[in-house]
């Protein structure tokens, strides 16, 4: 923990000056995030070896995943990728294949095009300019902030749900969080609270504090450092902060995956094109209907084979007796398998046992680990 004492003058002018904020209130602000940060942080391998690869990867593997569930992941990257130049270097289906399972599969395509570039233009070595940062792909405002603070010491907060969620509690910031220009009046906000701290420090505390404590749902109010201060506590807002302004509109999805087996044992898998959901993944023939369907049309079927140049007769079983669901964040997914005996030899020229070397979403992944393994 570092806390300078000897700040410019005119930084304790302008905070002096400040009625929101003033020295006094960051420094015990920093004080007490900094000391609990030191007894309750987790012990992840990126806060050990402490390299831009091993905290880029990290944060990419985080956005919009648990710690928890991410950390297997992050392990099974570098103990196949130890470098950014093995990374740049893999296969693209090897990359998906190991991300199998995190969903937000654009992570995973922007994390090797980013290494790809860092290894060609930047000769395998993370530029340490935060605009530099910035421009990778994939590699936002938030993510720069974290590599530029941890790594180089340089003075970025970092913005996340974690920090919008702590920041809008202990300060009373009614901001709706989801609207243009928020961003900035939280970032700006937390620039403020970190001055003076290590960067670092202040930028990995606060998420910290938020993924802990400051949680989304039954936050620990009652014993948190900062509930004699907290606006959201004191005024019992906490399960109103932060505001969002927007409702999600979520769109219903029918997916009818249809499971070819020739004599032979063998099945069709086709890669999914074009940029939506699970981009370059692996999928069984697909037909999409606008509502529920209990049965299919023999018609329906012989379409889709005739469009495969599948003309064998066949026999076809509903394989889940209810759809499987699946909620992503603008989508919920209502996933049938069907599977279709072929009755002679064709040109499907995949092997069954042979399904697990093609990444797919994870729907279809424990599908296929259930169907074709057991």
């Amino acid at each position: 923990m570092i806390i300078r004492s000897d700040l410019p003058f005119y930084i304790c002018l302008y905070f002096s000056q400040n009625s929101y904020l003033n020295l006094n209130a960051i420094m015990s602000f920093q004080k007490k995030l900094l000391e609990w940060y030191k007894e309750n942080c987790r012990p992840f391998p990126w806060r050990k070896n402490i390299k831009p690869y091993n905290v880029w990867l990290s944060e990419i593997i985080l956005q919009q995943t648990r710690a928890a569930q991410g950390l297997p992941y992050y392990k099974s990257f570098i103990s196949n990728f130890p470098t950014i130049e093995h990374l740049a270097a893999a296969k693209e289906d090897q990359i998906m294949r190991l991300w199998q399972g995190l969903g937000y599969y654009s992570r995973a395509r922007n994390l090797h095009a980013t290494a790809k570039t860092i290894t060609h233009d930047y000769y395998g070595r993370f530029p340490d300019d935060f605009n530099q940062i910035k421009s990778l792909k994939g590699i936002g405002d938030y993510t720069a902030s974290a590599i530029v603070s941890i790594c180089f010491g340089q003075e970025q907060a970092v913005v996340d749900g974690n920090v919008y969620r702590v920041l809008s509690r202990i300060f009373g910031m009614d901001q709706p969080i989801d609207v243009s220009g928020a961003h900035k009046i939280y970032k700006q906000k937390a620039q403020n609270l970190m001055k003076g701290a290590a960067p670092g420090d202040f930028n990995q505390a606060i998420m910290e504090f938020g993924a802990l404590q400051c949680t989304p749902k039954k936050p620990i109010c009652q014993d948190c450092i900062f509930k004699n201060q907290c606006i959201a506590f004191q005024k019992a807002k906490v399960s109103f902060l932060p505001v969002k302004a927007k409702k999600v509109k979520v769109k219903s999805r029918y997916l009818h995956f249809f499971v070819l087996i020739d004599k032979h044992k063998n099945t069709l898998l086709q890669k999914r094109e074009g940029n939506g959901i699970w981009q370059n993944l692996y999928q069984f023939p697909l037909i999409e209907t606008f509502t529920k369907q209990k049965q299919f049309q023999k018609f329906q079927l012989e379409s889709l084979l005739a469009d495969l140049q599948i003309t064998s007769d066949f026999v076809i079983n509903k394989w889940n007796h209810e759809p499987v669901l699946q909620k992503l964040t603008h989508q919920n997914l209502e996933i049938n398998f069907w599977i279709v005996n072929l009755a002679e030899s064709t040109n499907l020229e995949i092997k069954s046992s042979q399904t697990h070397h093609y990444p797919m979403p994870k729907a279809l992944q424990n599908f296929r680990d259930k169907f074709f393994i057991n």
